[in-house]
């Protein structure tokens, strides 16, 4: 009777094939991956405006910045001489982002998806406001707080001002002292 063959000189089996075309997908996967890229464009009326998106400094206009996530993005914008304007912009997914599509989007498809968003936004002139107006404005608030000294008398030209020291308040009045009214029939006392 021969003698049965021993496991260590058996051949190894084979894989078979769907085991190495996975293998050979699990390896060439990282090399064919999709990649969405995410970029928002900012523009001004008038350009040189600088840009604040969600309370971060990205730069002055017209700006580029890429973006990982959708939905609602405060945007400001502060430019010399025009109104600060503060915007809620929403950016939405696009169809190929809303779960499962969006697996297969990030990672299976084998180029690159661009989704680039542009915000066009318009500035206003700041308004000019009369210097008296600004003055009339700070002598109301200073009479309705009451603390401080009236204002000083306005210094003819070519004169040095003088900057008048903040006094403390006065002293309050001691309290007046109330005495009940004599009984009646009581002698008054004498002042003297």
């Amino acid at each position: 009777m021969p003698a049965a063959p021993s496991r260590s000189s058996r051949p190894a089996p084979r894989p078979c094939r769907a085991v190495r075309l996975a293998a050979a997908v699990a390896v060439c996967l990282p090399a064919v991956s999709g990649c969405v890229q995410r970029r928002m464009t900012i523009r001004t009326n008038p350009p040189g405006a600088l840009v604040y998106v969600d309370d971060y400094q990205i730069g002055t206009t017209p700006v580029s910045h890429d973006f990982v996530y959708y939905g609602t993005r405060k945007i400001r914008i502060v430019k010399d001489g025009y109104e600060t304007l503060t915007v809620r912009q929403p950016i939405p997914a696009p169809w190929y982002e809303y779960f499962p599509l969006d697996f297969v989007t990030e990672n299976l498809v084998p180029w690159e998806i661009r989704d680039e968003r542009v915000v066009d936004l318009a500035m206003q002139p700041a308004a000019a406001v009369p210097p008296e107006f600004i003055v009339s404005r700070a002598e109301q608030a200073r009479r309705a707080a009451g603390s401080l000294p009236p204002p000083a008398p306005p210094v003819p030209a070519g004169q040095p001002a003088i900057p008048t020291p903040l006094l403390p308040a006065p002293p309050a009045a001691p309290p007046a002292l109330v005495l009940p009214p004599p009984a009646p029939g009581t002698p008054m006392p004498a002042v003297p």
